[in-house]
């Protein structure tokens, strides 16, 4: 991929400023609205994508991602999709720029929503919102992690984003889709002892979104995969009263949890029952009282 700091395009539109991070996706850049006021600039984050040497499929799946990413980004809580301008060589996708980063920079390194319900409880409820309109919209993430939620520099104004293993087909073959430690056991496969054959994506979405909940009210993750393998995990389904022990929460998200964390997927908490749960609470946290003891 070459640098494209300094470039201008989309017909002297937008100027690619300088990278704001990189992966195997490609690269994303701070990017001018040269066509805004001097004193009121318009900056979007622009990610560059190359088409040269890509196989038919991989350049289908591109197109995918931002055709489904698309589909999702009126929701005030899915980072929103601006267009798309294309060359022989690249792909270049304009969204929103969040000046907040990620939520995972959020939860470890500013630690913005230790002990704070208000803010923990809103950044839940909105993350709900948001992954409850992709499936109502027939798109399904399959890549939930905090590294995958970008918001705003309190903590809040949540964005879904990261659209690249994302499906609209309510089930799925494809094992191993997503991040270890955020993968159902159905997600998972045959590690976790499943002999399904196919899993379906909504439920999965729902296991991945409970253990970033667990981050966010804790700091901490669950497990480092929902299989056979994992201690933690074992132990886990022994005894899901353990989780109390383990990780700071309140009864009332204990309770939740473990109707999240259910090996059958289809007898999982629903989004609209789980957003429910989560509204009644009075708090997110363990009691100072039950720290000490």
């Amino acid at each position: 991929m070459p640098d494209f700091t300094g470039r201008v395009i989309d017909d002297g539109r937008l100027e690619l400023q300088w990278v704001l991070g990189s992966g195997s996706y490609g690269v994303v850049y701070l990017t001018l609205d040269t066509t805004s006021p001097t004193h009121d600039p318009i900056y979007y984050a622009v990610k560059c994508l190359q088409k040269a040497g890509l196989t038919k499929e991989q350049l289908a799946a591109q197109f995918r991602e931002i055709e489904l990413h698309k589909r999702v980004s009126a929701h005030p809580n899915v980072l929103t999709y601006h267009r798309l301008y294309e060359e022989r060589n690249f792909l270049f996708v304009v969204l929103d720029l969040c000046h907040g980063g990620d939520l995972f920079n959020a939860i470890k390194e500013r630690r913005l929503y230790h002990r704070n319900d208000r803010l923990a409880k809103t950044a839940i409820l909105q993350l709900i919102d948001a992954l409850s309109s992709c499936h109502d919209a027939g798109v399904f993430h399959r890549d939930l992690k905090p590294e995958n939620i970008l918001c705003g520099p309190d903590g809040l104004d949540i964005r879904l984003a990261d659209f690249g293993l994302a499906t609209d087909r309510y089930t799925s073959r494809e094992f191993g889709t997503g991040s270890l430690f955020y993968m159902s056991p159905e997600c998972i496969g045959k590690g976790s002892g499943s002999t399904q054959t196919k899993y379906s994506t909504r439920h999965s979405d729902i296991w991945s979104l409970g253990v970033i909940m667990i981050n966010i009210i804790t700091g901490l993750t669950m497990w480092r995969s929902a299989s056979k393998t994992d201690e933690a995990f074992n132990h886990f389904l022994c005894n899901p009263d353990i989780i109390r022990s383990t990780h700071p929460i309140s009864k009332g998200v204990a309770d939740i949890i473990k109707r999240i964390f259910i090996v059958n997927p289809l007898a999982r908490i629903t989004l609209p029952e789980l957003r429910e749960e989560i509204v009644k609470l009075d708090t997110l946290f363990m009691s100072e009282e039950d720290l000490l003891q």
